[in-house]
Protein backbone atom coordinates (compact mmCIF):
# COMPACT_ATOMS: atom_id res chain seq x y z
CA UNK A 1 0.00 0.00 0.00
CA UNK A 2 1.31 3.64 -0.88
CA UNK A 3 1.65 6.19 1.12
CA UNK A 4 -1.08 8.50 0.68
CA UNK A 5 1.16 11.75 -0.13
CA UNK A 6 2.84 9.05 -2.57
CA UNK A 7 -0.81 8.10 -3.64
CA UNK A 8 -1.82 11.18 -4.35
CA UNK A 9 1.01 12.73 -6.73
CA UNK A 10 0.59 9.42 -8.66
CA UNK A 11 -2.73 9.85 -9.12
CA UNK A 12 -2.15 13.62 -9.80
CA UNK A 13 0.46 13.64 -12.65
CA UNK A 14 -1.39 10.20 -14.50
CA UNK A 15 -4.75 12.50 -13.90
CA UNK A 16 -2.77 15.49 -15.46
CA UNK A 17 -1.37 13.30 -18.63
CA UNK A 18 -4.69 11.59 -18.90
CA UNK A 19 -5.64 15.52 -19.61
CA UNK A 20 -3.19 16.74 -21.90
CA UNK A 21 -4.19 13.45 -24.39
CA UNK A 22 -7.44 14.21 -24.42
CA UNK A 23 -7.48 17.96 -24.89
CA UNK A 24 -4.69 17.16 -27.57
CA UNK A 25 -7.11 14.99 -29.05
CA UNK A 26 -10.15 17.37 -29.09
CA UNK A 27 -7.28 20.02 -30.26
CA UNK A 28 -6.64 18.53 -33.29
CA UNK A 29 -9.94 17.43 -33.76
CA UNK A 30 -11.18 21.05 -33.81
CA UNK A 31 -8.56 22.75 -35.71
CA UNK A 32 -8.03 20.04 -38.47
CA UNK A 33 -11.14 18.87 -40.64
CA UNK A 34 -13.99 19.07 -38.48
CA UNK A 35 -13.52 22.47 -37.91
CA UNK A 36 -14.77 24.39 -34.50
CA UNK A 37 -18.60 23.25 -34.79
CA UNK A 38 -17.60 19.37 -36.10
CA UNK A 39 -15.54 19.30 -32.71
CA UNK A 40 -17.49 21.13 -30.86
CA UNK A 41 -19.01 17.82 -29.14
CA UNK A 42 -16.40 16.02 -28.77
CA UNK A 43 -15.15 19.15 -26.72
CA UNK A 44 -18.18 19.08 -24.40
CA UNK A 45 -17.55 15.57 -24.41
CA UNK A 46 -13.81 15.52 -23.28
CA UNK A 47 -14.58 18.36 -20.65
CA UNK A 48 -17.35 15.80 -19.06
CA UNK A 49 -15.00 13.43 -18.94
CA UNK A 50 -12.14 15.24 -17.68
CA UNK A 51 -14.52 16.30 -14.87
CA UNK A 52 -15.04 12.93 -14.05
CA UNK A 53 -11.70 12.00 -13.84
CA UNK A 54 -10.50 15.06 -11.86
CA UNK A 55 -13.38 13.48 -9.08
CA UNK A 56 -12.22 10.28 -9.14
CA UNK A 57 -9.00 11.89 -8.74
CA UNK A 58 -10.23 14.07 -5.59
CA UNK A 59 -12.38 10.46 -4.47
CA UNK A 60 -9.97 7.88 -4.28
CA UNK A 61 -6.65 9.72 -3.32
CA UNK A 62 -7.50 13.04 -1.51
CA UNK A 63 -10.68 12.19 -0.03
CA UNK A 64 -10.43 8.40 0.86
CA UNK A 65 -9.36 8.35 4.87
Amino acid sequence: MLKKRTNIIVAALSTALFAVFILGLAHSISSGFAGFWGGLPFWIISLLVLAMAVYDLWEDAVKKD
